[in-house]
């Protein structure tokens, strides 16, 4: 099949096997493998260090415990295999998301996407990561999204998802507001404070984004609980 690659050799354990037996469950395994609390916290750092298991992606943090991930592709400061920054997640990053039990990636711009896998198995598990690409920007992609994460919160053998751009601040940081709103009750105002302070200070421009935040408008047919946002919702901000 093209564009599938079959990962023979591992540099991580496989972690994960996707037999939780409820949505707690997942939620506390992986809130215990990343520990962190909040939104603002960072997973890997800026240049991709911090958690040798995830090497590959850059500033990653959490969305929703357990069920979203966002971030950045860590190519301009990769340590062995650098290439432009306008770039899909290197081969690594994708081979450790997998290594997670993570289901789906989505990559939110279209450059060089073609040249990325589309799939990859975890021969420990059978599972399969799938490798998307969706930008989030017009209602129909942006629902697409939503329902991708609803399906990981209501399915316990569904593995989370990671949303990236390129540098995990920008689009990343959109696609995230619209899911906080969605599933957490953030409003507009709030959203884009969040939006704002995850940018690393990186902020200054971006109009249209930002109006893209700040006009959001949640989908009434895509609801969750309020038990279930108690367990998936971190914190805003541990400062």
């Amino acid at each position: 099949m093209k564009y599938l690659i079959i990962l023979l050799v591992l540099s991580v354990t496989s972690l994960y096997s996707k037999e939780f037996a409820n949505l707690q469950e997942k939620v506390e395994f992986y809130k215990t493998r990343y520990k962190v609390n909040c939104l603002n916290e960072k997973i890997t750092d800026n240049h991709g260090n911090g958690f040798d298991e995830l090497y590959g992606t850059r500033n990653m943090r959490t969305i929703l415990y357990g069920i979203a991930y966002r971030g950045g592709a860590n190519n301009y400061f990769h340590k062995s295999d650098k290439r432009d920054n306008h770039n899909p997640l290197p081969q690594d990053g994708l081979t450790h998301l997998c290594m997670h039990g993570f289901s789906d990636v989505v990559y939110l711009y279209s450059k060089n996407f073609s040249t990325a896998p589309k799939e990859i198995i975890n021969p420990n598990t059978h599972d399969t990561l799938k490798y998307h690409q969706y930008s989030g920007n017009d209602r129909k992609e942006m629902k697409k999204i939503l329902l991708m994460i609803k399906e990981v919160i209501d399915n316990p053998s569904a593995g989370p998802v990671y949303l990236h751009c390129w540098n995990g601040w920008h689009q990343s940081g959109y696609v995230s507001s619209a899911i906080l709103m969605q599933f957490c009750d953030l409003s507009n105002e709030q959203a884009y404070k969040y939006w704002i302070d995850n940018t690393d200070g990186v902020n200054k421009g971006y109009e249209n984004v930002k109006s893209m935040v700040k006009n959001f408008k949640t989908f009434d047919d895509i609801q969750i609980p309020k038990e279930t946002k108690d367990l998936i919702c971190p914190c805003i901000s541990s400062k």
